[in-house]
Parts: C-alpha cells; sequence; structure tokens
C-alpha cells in the first residue's frame, strides 16, 4: 500500500512494504527525483537498512554462539510496516519483532520511520526501540537512490557530487558476496568538495567510505540549476553504488558496514554497532532537499 504526501511545492509516496519511498516531486516541474525501481537493473527505490548494513560473512551472523542466517541489508526492507499516523505532511511507520525476524535476529524490537514534508524538504527519521529484556545491537542505514540525469536534456556525465566540505576519500572493496576485500583500498578524492561522475567510477562496484566528515552531499550538474542535497544525521559512513549503465545513482548514509571476508566473530563485535539496554531508543535519519 502507499501513502502519498503532499504541499505545495513537493510530492512523496511511501510504501508500507519496506517503508520505502517511492517518489519524490517537486511539483512544479513535475521532475521525478527517486529511482523508479526498474528491475532490470536494480528493484529498490529507497530501502531500509536493518539490523545490519551490507552483507554479513557467508549469510550467517553470531549471537551469543548461536548462527542466525541472514540476508544481505537486513530484514526491513522486506519486511511489512504498519502504517500507524497518515496525514497530508507526515507519515509513520512501524515494524514490530516478530517470530519471523527472530528466526534471522534474536531480538524484540521496534523500528519506527517516520516522513515528514516541509516546503521542498523530505525529513527522514528512524528510531529503533529495544523492546527486549536484555541489551540488543544493530546497524541500520539507508539505502535511497536518485534519477541521474535528472534532466532528460543532461547525461550522467554532466553531474557531480559536491561534499559540504574538502574530502580526502579512500574506498574500500566489495567482493560478489558484498563482504569487504581485506587491505584493498584506492584514493578517490584528494583534498577537494567535488567528485565528478563517471560510469567508469562504479565499474568496479559500489564505493565504500569511511572517514567522511560531510553531513552534507549535493547531487549536482553543470549544465542544469536543478540540485538534490542529502543530509544525514547519526549515519557517519557513506556507499556509493549505480548499476551498470542504469539512470541512477545511489547515495548510501550508514551507521554500519559489511564483514570483512571470512570473519567469524560474534555480531557485536562489528564495526559501528549501536547498542542499547532495555528500553532504550537510538534515533537516525536524513534530509532531502530539491532546488
Amino acid at each position: 500500500m502507499e501513502n502519498v504526501l503532499e504541499n505545495e511545492v513537493v510530492a512523496a509516496k511511501i510504501q508500507t512494504l519496506g517503508a520505502e519511498i517511492v517518489s519524490f516531486k517537486k511539483k512544479k516541474t513535475d521532475d521525478e527525483y527517486m529511482w523508479n525501481g526498474d528491475s532490470a537493473y536494480w528493484s529498490g527505490h529507497a530501502p531500509v537498512l536493518f539490523p545490519m548494513v551490507c552483507a554479513a560473512n557467508e549469510g550467517k551472523i553470531k549471537v551469543d554462539g548461536k548462527v542466525y542466517a541472514i540476508g544481505n541489508h537486513g530484514f526491513a526492507r522486506k519486511s511489512e510496516f504498519e502504517l500507524i499516523e497518515a496525514n497530508a505532511g507526515k507519515a509513520v511507520y512501524r515494524l514490530v519483532a516478530d517470530e519471523n525476524t527472530k528466526k534471522m535476529y534474536p531480538f524484540a524490537f521496534h523500528l519506527y520511520a517516520t516522513y515528514t514534508l516541509a516546503d521542498n524538504q523530505l525529513k527522514v527519521v528512524y528510531q529503533v526501540e529495544n523492546a527486549d529484556e536484555k541489551e540488543m545491537y544493530f546497524q541500520i542505514g539507508t539505502h535511497p537512490g536518485f534519477y541521474c540525469p535528472v534532466d532528460e536534456k543532461t547525461k550522467f556525465e554532466d553531474y557531480y557530487l559536491e561534499f559540504e566540505c574538502n574530502e580526502t576519500l579512500e574506498r574500500l572493496f566489495m567482493n560478489d558476496a558484498n563482504v569487504l576485500i581485506p587491505n584493498k583500498t584506492e584514493l578517490i578524492l584528494q583534498d577537494s568538495k567535488i567528485l565528478p561522475l563517471t560510469r567508469e567510477l562504479f565499474s568496479k562496484g559500489a564505493l565504500v567510505f569511511k572517514q567522511v566528515n560531510s553531513k552534507k552531499i549535493s547531487l549536482k550538474c553543470k549544465t542544469s540549476s536543478k540540485t538534490l542535497t542529502l543530509l544525514s544525521d547519526q549515519l557517519p559512513y557513506l556507499g556509493l553504488w549505480q548499476a551498470k549503465d542504469a539512470e541512477f545513482v545511489c547515495i548510501e548514509p550508514w551507521h554500519g558496514i559489511a564483514d570483512v571476508d571470512g570473519y567469524t566473530g560474534e555480531f557485536k563485535e562489528k564495526e559501528q554497532m549501536v547498542f542499547l539496554k532495555s528500553g532504550e531508543k537510538f534515533t537516525c535519519g536524513y534530509t532531502l532537499t530539491i532546488d
């Protein structure tokens, strides 16, 4: 089921499957910014990544010595959320742990995704509540894909990413199983705010970065004034991705990262985990702005 949010400037559609944004438009120009989910390239739009980011080694996590099979980016993206609040400018979705989720991740939790429109912005807030009697731990992130080119009069190579501050970015590499390749890196950006977008940039798969200082990243075009800006909160790592020859780019802020190939340790020992005691909550999210 889809729910529509709308004001005088923008409109958004969110579906209950995965609590996923499927459309974000500027009404005056009818420009669509979210990828359409064409399965020939990638069927997603903006999935919520929970309780892990990317992949676990051999598709398994270990909690207190017990092994659980779990899919890439966790299960929230393929779960049906409950719409618990909705009006023209705001929608709140909830996912509650059940017997199916506990077969993959043995904790009781409430995961909320709240979407709010304000002028030309869509604010996305994720909140995780520990509904268990014991401490829980997890990773969380998002995977929004944006049309690129946005304007049919432009081409992909006309676009670039502009960071909030100068960055020196060294990418990590993932293998075909979507786990990190040990000790393999490549310098992508040296003391600059501007990362030009080319097909070649994504020819070796997703770009994964740990050391990113900017909270704000803008998708801009050299020949058009249309701009999309993503501002992240409490999501310190970053992924960039494009399927081969697709007309989109994903800008993915994460609180977590993939396993290193061969990892066999406990889930709680992974990098960038969030720990919550019983009853505690963790909030993170991002804001999209279109100009």
